[in-house]
């Protein structure tokens, strides 16, 4: 029976435990560049099992947030490299979460002040992040058929970015209502192309951004992120979300990703919906199109992530905000021992504090 402080091979990479440190957007990387702060903060938690950094856009097009990383620079891969050597001389490992907003974004964060991109032209009844704070999103333009290559070749150039900067592997990102999601969801997804209508055509763009990116750096380095039901930013729900995405995990199999990060129920909120009107997703059902690790993730307390995975209902736990406030989670996970409280003030933006400043368990 595995326990969560055992190893695992996750495609390529070896993981010393199956705690993993999930994705977390903290806007402290002005001119999308990675700093000597975000080093000391990911080198702190290196004891997790894996790393998932904060999402980075695969192009300038791809921001959505003011002071998020990218990793389409030469710049970028060169600041990125001192956080990946940091997190593995502490004996960690670390992989990069690729991004592209798609219509979560505003136009001051688009080159040349533009409209932002996504599957549809109707604008997101949500907030993004910007130098005047949360303001309304801007309405997109959806992007021509012939754009679509060059979407999903900065994907690919990202990936190879990716480890020429130092990482494990890659994260794609196909979550929370941003752009790939976007194509997935009929609710959001209204083209008459190639990309629009059917299943298969809705999931086209995530297979095409897959094979891409596992076709630079290979599968056992590349992971995919879900989240099925989700809400966040405007995502309402697709008519079958079940058929929907059993379809898209089961058309990446060829690829044999390392893993697939499921987030179950509202990224951040309640796992179970149907209070708000959304039936029960079948994650169960979901496994079994899948043939890599499987990570789960969303509001996981310490018993429920040891009963996860001694059960064998998942591979790998994410943990996100617990990771904020306790550098050292691993320790606290394994000893049972409290948790800090998290500074909700400083999660966005700021330096230091509420960032690196949170204790680490004392030495015994």
């Amino acid at each position: 029976m595995s326990t969560l402080f055992d190893p695992l091979l996750v495609g390529d990479i070896p993981l010393a435990n199956r705690i993993v440190m999930a994705p977390l957007t903290r806007n402290r990387a002005p001119g999308q560049l990675p700093n000597a702060l975000m080093t000391e903060y990911y080198r702190q938690r290196a004891s997790a099992g894996l790393i998932i950094t904060e999402a980075s856009q695969v192009c300038p097009q791809g921001q959505g947030y003011l002071d998020t990383p990218g990793i389409h620079s030469a710049e970028q891969v060169a600041a990125w490299r001192h956080v990946t050597e940091a997190v593995h001389e502490a004996g960690g490992r670390v992989v990069i979460q690729l991004w592209h907003v798609g219509r979560i974004s505003h136009v001051s964060l688009q080159p040349g002040g533009a409209a932002p991109v996504s599957s549809t032209s109707r604008a997101a009844k949500a907030k993004t992040f910007t130098r005047e704070g949360f303001v309304p999103t801007s309405t997109p333009r959806a992007l021509r058929t012939d754009e679509i290559p060059g979407v999903i070749d900065a994907y690919r150039v990202a990936a190879r970015n990716a480890l020429a900067a130092g990482f494990d592997g890659v994260e794609l990102h196909g979550a929370n209502g941003y752009l790939l999601e976007q194509f997935l969801r009929d609710s959001i997804n209204d083209r008459d192309d190639a990309y629009g209508g059917s299943i298969a055509n809705r999931t086209r763009l995530l297979r095409e951004v897959a094979a891409a990116v596992t076709g630079e750096i290979g599968g056992g380095r590349t992971g995919l992120r879900l989240s099925p039901i989700t809400p966040v930013n405007d995502a309402d729900q697709d008519s079958d979300a079940q058929a929907l995405f059993e379809h898209a995990v089961e058309s990446l199999a060829p690829l044999r990703l390392a893993y697939l990060h499921l987030i179950e129920g509202q990224t951040g909120g309640p796992r179970d919906l149907r209070e708000q009107g959304v039936a029960p997703f079948d994650y169960a059902a979901l496994r079994r199109h899948f043939n890599g690790a499987w990570m789960v993730n969303n509001g996981y307390s310490r018993a429920m992530a040891l009963d996860a995975v001694a059960s064998g209902a998942a591979d790998l736990v994410a943990f996100g905000k617990a990771f904020i406030s306790n550098p050292d989670l691993v320790r606290r996970l394994r000893e049972d021992a409290p948790l800090n409280a998290l500074d909700a003030g400083r999660l966005y933006g700021g330096g230091a504090e509420g960032y690196t400043d949170y204790p680490a368990l004392a030495v015994a």
